[in-house]
């Protein structure tokens, strides 16, 4: 088994309709800051290396940077937390306004062959555990009923004046991560966070292991 690269796993995603924001890589301190302003702040900068499974596990990963220095520092900061690890390369992300956030996942079964996964996601996925599963490939009647299934279904419908998420297009979101897993030889794949709105989503992360 081997962990994508962002890069690849991004250019997967995009070949199946999956929203991703906009990204560069960068090979120093300096072209991140160019390239944070091209994209326009505030970013996120990534640790990029292929060695790495969690990147906030390990410090990889600096949030809602405002400026040229603040990038600088982050590059500085990441790289010495990765240590060797450290491909020379890091991500430079357009930062995604806040919104549901949700996880999309798929794993290999040794009995069912590929499953999907849908639940509540960003830091509180290990916590809650709060998933429902399908086996790949599904269409979007199962796909609408995967979220209603989720404890946490009363979040996309909208509480505490927020607007109810985009059933439609977490449905197409679903069918095309369940076409991809039944399509490719796709060990594990983990979109966290997905960021769903009330018009729309966007993939934040995505980690594939083939």
């Amino acid at each position: 088994m081997s962990l994508l690269g962002f890069d690849e796993s991004i250019a997967l995603m995009k070949r199946y309709g999956v929203r991703v924001p906009e990204f560069e890589l960068a090979k120093g301190a300096d072209e991140a800051a160019r390239l944070a302003a091209k994209l326009g702040y505030p970013v996120a900068l990534k640790v990029a290396s292929e060695k790495i499974i969690h990147k906030s596990d390990v410090g990889g990963v600096k949030l809602n940077l405002r400026d040229a220095a603040e990038v600088r520092r982050a590059y500085g900061d990441i790289a010495h937390a990765v240590g060797k690890a450290n491909s020379g390369r890091m991500l430079v992300q357009k930062m995604a306004p806040g919104g549901v956030e949700l996880i999309v996942g798929g794993k290999q079964d040794a009995q069912f062959g590929p499953v999907l996964a849908f639940g509540i996601g960003g830091i509180f996925v290990e916590v809650f555990k709060d998933v429902s599963l399908r086996i790949c490939p599904i269409d979007k009647v199962e796909a609408k009923k995967m979220m209603h299934e989720i404890k946490g279904y009363p979040i996309l419908k909208g509480m505490r004046g927020m607007k109810p998420v985009d059933e439609e297009a977490l449905a197409e979101l679903l069918v095309s991560v369940s076409k991809l897993m039944a399509e490719n030889d796709v060990k594990e794949l983990d979109l966290n966070p997905v960021i769903a709105y009330a018009h729309g989503y966007v993939a934040v992360d995505a980690r594939v292991i083939s």
